[in-house]
């Protein structure tokens, strides 16, 4: 290589050395249009990651909310504000996540059959109740999931 050749590498060292200067250089990178520098395999790697990340938020969020649903259907006898408040919580998380990526609202109907069940596991777990206790099948909506004002009664 001459002086007057630039020397072409990509920053694919930086991602196990230090992520945070990964992060930095690669938006740098990406903002001058230096896409020859760019070390794509990672790019792509953290790229795909994210899209796992925000569908793993969703369903944690819906797995807590079903399950404080069902906690709430369940044991009359206990219910409490911080119940109603975990349960406006993840709604609104939920909300948040639809709002920043709609395209997750399929995924949403997608699995949350098997976030129903469980929750049913976790309510039993939480209650003590038995397992049989909560229907196999969902006693809640989608709709009402994600409503405000739905508490089961």
């Amino acid at each position: 290589m001459t002086a007057s050749q630039p020397k072409v590498s990509t920053n694919s060292h930086l991602y196990d050395q230090d992520f945070y200067l990964w992060l930095e250089t690669t938006a740098e990178q990406l903002k001058a249009g230096k896409l020859a520098e760019v070390d794509l395999a990672n790019l792509i790697e953290e790229i795909e990651s994210m899209g796992r990340t925000e569908k793993r938020a969703l369903e944690s969020n819906l797995v807590v909310l079903l399950m404080h649903l069902l906690k709430y259907k369940y044991q009359p006898e206990k219910r409490t504000n911080s119940w109603k408040s975990t349960i406006r919580e993840h709604r609104r998380r939920l909300k948040r996540i639809f709002k920043d990526s709609p395209s997750l609202k399929p995924y949403f109907q997608e699995v949350f059959l098997e976030c129903y069940q469980d929750a049913r596991n976790l309510a039993s777990d939480e209650t003590g109740l038995s397992l049989d206790t909560f229907p196999v099948e969902s006693l809640f909506t989608t709709d009402e999931c994600l409503h405000q004002g739905f508490l089961p009664e």
